[in-house]
């Protein structure tokens, strides 16, 4: 993999632009121009959010993993703009820390992932028993899920996983120029 630093040109004209609520129709649209720069030996992925879903910016971020192992002649980079927060930090993270950059000013936001959802219980106490186990698995599948985006977006940096998890329930924000200090990026265009 080149890990070589990127210098302000090569994000003259990004592959990919992003903007917006992480969600369905953005990764509808990722994968439109994802296909289309098909031939780019690098790809550059910009992209400004303040979230949304996390499971769309997973699976966005399993397409660079799948397209980086396919094509390790490619390299592809994500550019964030103004705000990275969410869902666009957990996409961030799918990317190897060589190829992540934060343009002047940005501001990523890491928290845990969040829950709305209201359990009543009723019926027959069995069936209240497994509903309850039900909510109890969804809510511990979901932390492994998140903590294993943690990993990934520390790896190599000096911030450490449980600082993370210490920082997160409260909306954690980390400017670029921090963000590139601690390890997390690459640098800061």
């Amino acid at each position: 993999m080149d890990t070589t630093p990127l210098d302000p040109t090569a994000f003259r004209a990004p592959a990919v632009l992003l903007s917006g609520q992480v969600d369905y129709d953005m990764y509808r649209d990722f994968r439109r121009q994802l296909d289309a720069a098909a031939d780019r030996e690098i790809v550059v992925i910009e992209l400004t959010t303040l979230g949304g879903d996390p499971e769309v910016a997973r699976m966005m971020g399993a397409d660079i993993r799948f397209n980086s192992a396919m094509d390790p002649n490619r390299r592809f980079v994500f550019l964030g703009k103004a705000a990275i927060y969410s869902a666009g930090t957990t996409f961030m993270s799918f990317f190897a820390t060589p190829n992540r950059y934060l343009a002047c000013g940005t501001r990523l936001m890491i928290h845990e992932r969040k829950m709305d959802k209201q359990l009543h219980v009723q019926g027959p106490l069995t069936t209240c028993i497994a509903s309850v186990k039900a909510t109890l698995n969804e809510i511990l599948c979901s932390i492994e899920i998140q903590n294993e985006g943690f990993a990934n977006l520390v790896q190599g940096s000096d911030v450490s996983l449980d600082e993370v998890l210490e920082k997160a329930p409260a909306n954690w924000y980390l400017e670029a120029e921090e963000a590139k200090r601690r390890g997390l990026i690459a640098g800061v265009i």
